[in-house]
């Protein structure tokens, strides 16, 4: 017999070492499961709009604000306008980072994160070019 013991043996203290180190991860360790994915568009792009040809492109690298009870957490756009962010369930507030100029900013303005679940939303900011 070897010095680790039967494999069953080996087999139930790697069970057990597994269990121990999941117990004693913290909330904080834990794999976030809410949050929102989704893509980040920018519209109107250009002054008139013709029909067959986009009006709207993706936000790229785009700052965001979700506020939710004094609570901030802010993330990015990546180079295709989508984005990733881990939230609390509830109902959160969004913004972009820096205040548009022009355009009534970003819409939906409030958003819902569900627990257990990333949800999918799209937003989208008016750039308010008429």
């Amino acid at each position: 017999m070897p010095a680790w013991g039967t494999l069953s043996e080996m087999l139930a203290k790697c069970a057990i070492a597994i269990a121990v180190l999941t117990l004693g991860a913290t909330s904080a360790d834990a794999v976030a499961t809410n949050g929102l994915r989704g893509l980040v568009t920018r519209s109107p792009t250009k002054p008139v709009c013709e029909q067959g040809v986009p009006c709207s492109a993706p936000a790229k690298n785009t700052p965001l604000s979700f506020v939710r009870a004094g609570r901030v957490v802010n993330t990015r756009t990546d180079g295709t306008g989508h984005y990733r962010v881990s939230l609390a369930p509830g109902w959160w507030n969004v913004r972009t980072i820096a205040a548009p100029r022009i355009g009534t900013g970003i819409k939906p303005r409030s958003v819902r994160v569900f627990a257990g679940r990333y949800r999918l939303v799209t937003f989208d900011i008016d750039t308010g070019i008429r």
